[in-house]
């Protein structure tokens, strides 16, 4: 494979875009940084064809990336191929409004393989290439120029191996018959809403303080302030303040803009600054949470029983076991609160009790909380058991 140096000028860039579209897929990985803003400060993208892969510097002076996001994001004859590429995503979104199309995740690949649950990068490649990676400019700061070569060999080292991986996972995914069962999380991984953030929602990421409609409005009103402040100036939100202020501030409003430097985590200058004035009016047009927005109770298991939340368990239990006998992490299978709604009864629009996920392990979780399946020991081991109503019927 031909390594090019670092990538710096738009003709070199474009030229190797018209080379890499030509190709079946792309392994793709980025470098950024996020420690100080709000927006991933994206210092390099490194791609990857079977032929060559190069590293690319989006600080570079005068370079025109357009060639390289209509690859990723506008050419559907091209596959991008990541590993955990949920923040490289992100940037893709941020940059363009969009998401690669279409996309292949390996780590996701790597759970219907057998690898675990999201298994690192580091330990794929070793497992499947027999050789441990160079972790030494795992830490640097992307930021700073320039790059010496082994940053940039460590960079470019990243879509090579992915480069050669790839082909081997889509090979043992076809003859596991597997590789259907990834379409659904690569959608979903691939979906634009899952990057288009509203402000009006950063409060369901907090923890909330209280149950008090009231409160939570106006914690609601500060999140989305916060969350527009730190956009604006390109800061990570606790700079602007931290989640336990936001949450006192809400808890115990201050009256006037004077008493905010009574806060705690705030300075005396928010009494007559500019950013105290706007917090206030983000207060003053809080309005209180109605019914249907409050959240649900805490992790409750939606209308189980005592008795219902020990099936649940078992469900649990049932799907380790199927998880292990199929070699599939069981994440890729099923989620905690599917099997919780199993439990209490619901039937419909789980994806358990469809298509690859209910021949692998819907069926006999069906059967298990209907009483057809039941768990029993032999020789000091777990085994399923089928009930004598189903050996009867």
């Amino acid at each position: 494979m031909k390594i090019h140096p670092l990538i710096t000028d738009s003709a070199e860039l474009a030229a190797l875009v018209d080379r890499l579209s030509a190709h079946d897929f792309v392994a793709v990985d980025t470098e950024f940084m996020r420690e100080n803003t709000y927006w991933p400060e994206l210092c390099l993208i490194q791609i990857a064809s079977v032929d060559e892969a190069a590293a690319i510097d989006p600080m570079a002076d005068g370079l025109d990336l357009k060639p390289l996001w209509d690859l990723l994001v506008d050419n559907e004859d091209v596959l991008k191929v990541f590993h955990a590429g949920g923040q490289d995503l992100e940037i893709v979104h941020n940059v363009t409004g969009k998401t690669p199309q279409p996309l292949f995740d390996t780590q996701i690949a790597a759970m219907a393989l057998g690898y675990g649950e999201q298994v690192g990068y580091s330990n794929l490649i070793e497992s499947m290439l027999g050789h441990a990676l160079d972790k030494g400019a795992r830490f640097t700061d992307w930021s700073r120029r320039p790059l010496d070569k082994r940053q940039i060999d460590y960079a470019i080292g990243d879509v090579t191996h992915l480069a050669t991986i790839f082909p081997r996972m889509v090979s043992k995914l076809r003859k596991t018959g597997r590789g259907l069962w990834l379409d659904e999380e690569m959608e979903r991984l691939a979906d634009p809403s899952s990057f288009a953030f509203d402000p009006e929602d950063a409060w369901k990421r907090l923890k909330l303080p209280s149950r008090n409609p009231q409160v939570l409005g106006r914690l609601r009103a500060l999140a989305a302030w916060r969350e527009k402040e730190a956009r604006g100036k390109n800061l990570p939100r606790g700079r602007i303040v931290k989640d336990d202020t936001l949450a006192d501030i809400a808890g115990h409003p201050p009256k006037t803009q004077e008493d905010l430097a009574k806060v705690r985590g705030l300075s005396a200058g928010w009494r007559n600054n500019d950013i105290g004035a706007r917090l206030m009016g983000a207060l003053e047009h809080a309005q209180p949470l109605g019914p249907d927005e409050l959240p649900e109770r805490g992790p409750s298991r939606p209308g189980l029983t005592k008795d219902g939340a020990l099936v649940a368990d078992l469900l649990k239990l049932l799907l380790k076991i199927k998880a292990k006998e199929s070699n599939v992490a069981a994440k890729l299978i099923a989620r905690s609160d599917e099997l919780e709604a199993l439990a209490a009864g619901v039937r419909k629009d789980l994806a358990i009790l469809n298509g690859w996920r209910f021949d692998e392990f819907g069926r006999d979780a069906l059967d298990l909380v209907e009483g057809r399946l039941a768990f029993a020991t032999l020789n000091g081991k777990l085994k399923m058991t089928r009930t004598q109503e189903e050996e009867a019927a």
